[in-house]
């Protein structure tokens, strides 16, 4: 029997995450793998392709089908998979790129059970997301509550700001059409960021589900991160799009979202931001091996949405 073209040729070289584009949403369209490399297929047939290990992570929305090739394509050359609801509403599934590091799993699962260890780190990302030092003699609940407090008096200044109606940051995922415009908006705005983030993460090679701040979640960890970036990236953007609404408010925050990603080179100060952040409880971090590739990113120029538009 003939052996397909890639059981003969050796693996793509992975890219390291610093110089690849940040994020490519795939909507109503066939992601397979065409001469070695990915290509979508939409319902009239037209081919796009998307460069080997070129993109940190697609977003696939409802109305995709992923092939096995591509998967396997995925997995060899360090993209994310992530399975997304309509607009990115909510984030279903998502594949591993690469493969954990077993010595950084330690190395964050020894921080996070030390209750010490992890209010210095908690401590850290609070500094790190409001520019100052949180109070002295507070535990990682008091802070939570104050940090809470905080953000919600940062929603309601940037609502005055842009001159939005808000009255809280509250939807309901199952009734999406019930949620008013700043909350569907915003709810498109994190997703973005939440996916970016976890390629981040799982390219860095620690968990998503071993958090700090946030606990008990499949992305705690990528929540805790998402959210020192949060509000000089994403929020802005929704707030400002749910002022002067398009025909389609929710794909115009993804595509903004997309842009200031770029243009702040967020997925490039993830990873050393991540770094920082664990470096806060004061133990010896692991050192890659001669062979791990590290993780870096970069962004260049944009992709935007591939597929076809229903």
């Amino acid at each position: 029997m003939a052996r397909a073209l890639t059981d003969i040729l050796p693996p793509p070289r992975p890219i390291p995450i610093k110089e690849r584009l940040s994020i490519l949403y795939i909507e109503r369209g066939e992601l397979d793998v065409l001469d070695g490399a990915f290509v979508v297929v939409d319902k009239n047939g037209v081919r796009t392709h998307i460069p080997v290990g070129g993109v940190a992570c697609l977003m696939l929305e409802p109305g995709t089908r992923v092939s096995h090739a591509a998967c396997a394509l995925a997995a060899r050359v360090g993209t994310l998979l992530v399975w997304i609801g309509e607009a990115g509403v909510r984030l279903y599934s998502a594949g591993q790129p690469g493969g954990a590091r077993s010595d950084r799993l330690l190395y964050q699962a020894k921080l996070a059970l030390d209750d010490e260890l992890r209010l210095k780190v908690v401590r850290k990302m609070y500094a790190l997301r409001f520019g100052e030092e949180p109070p002295q003699r507070r535990s990682v609940e008091q802070l939570r509550g104050i940090e809470g407090a905080r953000v919600r008096e940062m929603y309601k200044r940037l609502a005055q700001k842009y001159g939005v109606e808000w009255k809280a940051r509250n939807y309901d995922p199952s009734e999406w059409d019930v949620s008013d415009l700043p909350n569907r908006c915003l709810s498109s705005a994190t997703a973005s960021l939440y996916g970016v983030t976890e390629a981040a993460v799982l390219a860095a090679g620690y968990a998503p589900a071993v958090g700090f701040i946030h606990t008990g979640k499949p992305l705690s960890f990528v929540y805790d991160v998402a959210d020192v970036y949060k509000f000089e990236t994403v929020v802005p953007v929704a707030f400002q799009v749910a002022a002067r609404p398009t025909g389609n408010p929710e794909r115009e925050v993804r595509l903004r979202c997309r842009d200031i990603f770029r243009e702040t080179r967020l997925l490039e100060r993830i990873v050393p931001g991540i770094e920082d952040m664990l470096s806060a409880g004061g133990i010896e971090p692991p050192q890659a091996a001669p062979e791990q590739v590290g993780p870096a990113i970069h962004d260049d120029k944009p992709l935007g949405d591939v597929g076809h538009r229903g």
